[in-house]
């Protein structure tokens, strides 16, 4: 059995208590959070230690795995402590995203997981579904052939408005991380960004980007659209041919070059996905299977490196927009 600890227990870090206490390979030993009436609600409901300090909870469990689930400014600016304990302790980590809002935490992180060979993973979760799984299958069967562009689009409703970036350092760490997963890494990238009336962050974003590969690729993010209809849609097109995502999880379609028929795999209403939250549970069972399979810290999948990757691009999207749209070169993730 794998020992979990879960540091941060508001709202995303009770969906990783229920999933680490209900997996068959995982047990849930104790829960950490500097509230303390929030650390013994989360006690009470699974059944197991409460602590406020991550020292002494390190100290005193035998513990495998630290999830680290705390929030803070642009739902990233607590991640950094719990992370380097648990690192410096020799466990497991795998942390919400974004990594860090502030680069140089998130580049610290990684490079301590990296000395210390922990494995480090961050809940990348767009990326765990079937549907991304069939078109990375049917990449490398070559049926998209070379690469040539991608698009992408992540519009949700949320109506917060905490600090100018919040929108981009909170929310696109998804769609840039999907991005990545198809195509590799980014080279550059040219930013133009508005705010919806009323607002204090960059609420609507339209992003071009270049790859390392040569292909391109653009990105349409909004905090302002409404959740009452499909949130992401991803288009990948090379010589040979280009698929659809649909609706994170929902349907992929593959629009081959040289024929009038396509491929279509739906989400089963029986045995598919149930949910959105079904793509927590994905990506906490890939890494618990990988923990178990003693798999080496560079092939963990949605890592710290590839979350560090995506931040890189988002702070370089930043810089575009301050500099006027200049195109922006985006720099090695360490």
């Amino acid at each position: 059995m794998i020992r979990v600890a879960v540091v941060g227990v508001n709202n995303i870090g009770n969906i990783h208590c229920r999933y680490y206490a209900q997996h068959p390979d995982t047990e849930l030993v104790a829960v950490c959070d500097l509230m303390e009436d929030r650390a013994k609600a989360a006690s009470t409901a699974f059944g197991v230690k409460a602590y406020t300090d991550l020292r002494s909870l390190l100290d005193n469990e035998e513990i495998d795995m630290v999830c680290v689930a705390t929030g803070g400014e642009e739902k990233g600016s607590h991640h950094y402590e719990p992370v380097m304990l648990a690192i410096e302790a020799g466990k497991d980590v795998l942390v919400e995203k974004p990594i860090s809002n502030r680069i140089e935490e998130a580049r610290a992180m990684v490079k301590a997981a990296a000395a210390k060979g922990v494995r480090f993973g961050c809940n990348l979760n767009h990326r765990f579904t079937p549907a991304a799984e069939k078109g990375k299958a049917w990449m490398k069967q070559n049926l998209l052939g070379t690469p040539l562009f991608i698009n992408m689009r992540l519009s949700i409703d949320n109506k917060a408005d905490f600090t100018e970036w919040f929108h981009m350092r909170a929310l696109h760490p998804h769609s840039i991380d999907v991005m990545r997963y198809f195509f590799g890494d980014i080279k550059r990238v040219q930013a133009f960004m508005n705010k919806a009336p009323g607002r204090t962050t960059w609420s609507n974003a339209s992003i071009n980007l270049e790859f390392a590969s040569g292909a391109i690729g653009h990105l349409t993010g909004s905090y302002d659209m409404s959740m009452l209809h499909p949130i992401e849609w991803c288009e990948v097109a090379g010589t040979e041919g280009r698929f659809v995502i649909e609706n994170v999880y929902e349907s992929i379609t593959l629009y081959p070059r040289q024929s009038s028929e396509t491929i279509v795999v739906h989400n089963s209403i029986m045995r598919g996905m149930q949910g959105f939250n079904d793509t927590f549970r994905n990506r906490i069972e890939r890494f618990i299977e990988q923990i178990k399979q003693k798999a080496a810290p560079e092939q963990i999948e949605g890592s710290g490196l590839e979350a560090l990757a995506a931040q890189e691009v988002i702070e370089a999207a930043i810089l575009s927009q301050q500099s006027g749209g200049h195109a922006i070169e985006v720099p090695s993730s360490l």
